[in-house]
């Protein structure tokens, strides 16, 4: 199959570019950079010079594809308009794709976050957050899912707060940034709070598997760590990194902060027992003895 991904050189990317190409697929990749593009390939894919807001260079590498998959978000959580414009950007790019997949029945994959259930493990029949400030990547993936009533076999993989490699990524390389710049590794309320995690590899492995073999319209959890206390993570970076670890404000973490504090554990027993995924790489918190002070 030839696969159109945008995301292509991101750590989640970079891993399903190599999967892909593993499994006997080529790869088109959206490449924003010079260096993006270098980067796509020296990994034995094509780069597709453009960005998210590309509409029409988004449209041109889906129509040369047999399947699509997106990975591609702005990395600015600095502040709630900054999270907005990511929001507004990938929701347009969303739906721009779509419709040229409509009435092809070619695959089309993408990604959002796993849902927090007040008092419950989340599950893939779990709806999205709708509101909130990743509400409208919610509704921006619904509307992916509903194209299966249109002749797109659209799936949406959902990633837990941290996918980590080599101690890096996701909600705890926030951490790990925010640690170092602060002196401090800290944590939102009582850190009893718990995130999932896996590891990019295995995240990669379930991409593949939703493009070959997920039926329209559906949902997966790549989730390897069903929760990890919050406390915890904070804890082994903190040691890490030689520096204390206590409890702070939510303000600090920024718009995020009232995520960062929500229990949110997730469980990905129907994902596996469905498509056969099954995670083998390091845990988050094994993983995040990768981190290296300095």
């Amino acid at each position: 199959m030839h696969v159109f991904v945008t995301g292509g050189t991101g750590l989640i990317g970079s891993a399903v570019v190599a999967e892909l190409l593993g499994h006997g697929h080529t790869v088109l990749a959206l490449a924003r950079s010079e260096a993006s593009a270098q980067a796509v390939e020296a990994a034995g894919a094509e780069p597709l010079r453009g960005g998210l807001a590309d509409l029409d260079v988004l449209r041109a590498g889906v129509a040369r594809a047999d399947g699509v998959i997106h990975l591609a978000f702005g990395n600015d959580f600095s502040t709630a308009d900054a999270v907005a414009r990511a929001v507004a950007d990938e929701s347009a790019a969303l739906a721009a794709m779509g419709e040229e997949l409509v009435g092809s029945d070619r695959p089309y994959v993408t990604v959002s976050g796993t849902p927090w259930v007040p008092g419950w493990v989340a599950t893939e029949t779990d709806p999205l957050p709708l509101e909130g400030p990743v509400g409208g990547r919610g509704r921006a993936v619904n509307a992916v899912l509903a194209l299966a009533s249109r002749g797109v076999r659209s799936a949406s993989v959902r990633m837990p707060r941290t996918v980590h490699n080599n101690g890096d990524g996701g909600f705890a390389g926030l951490l790990t940034g925010i640690a170092r710049q602060r002196g401090v590794s800290g944590y939102p309320g009582d850190g009893t709070q718990r995130w999932p995690a896996v590891h990019a590899l295995d995240a990669a492995v379930l991409f593949r598997l939703a493009l070959e073999q997920a039926p329209a319209g559906t949902a997966w959890h790549a989730v390897a760590d069903e929760g990890d206390a919050v406390r915890d993570i904070a804890t082994v970076i903190g040691r890490r990194l030689d520096v204390p670890v206590e409890a702070v404000p939510e303000e600090t973490f920024g718009p995020l902060g009232v995520i960062f504090a929500t229990d949110q554990p997730a469980s990905s027993a129907y994902t596996r027992d469905t498509l056969g995924w099954k995670p083998v790489h390091p845990s988050l918190l094994d993983d995040l003895e990768n981190i290296v002070k300095g």
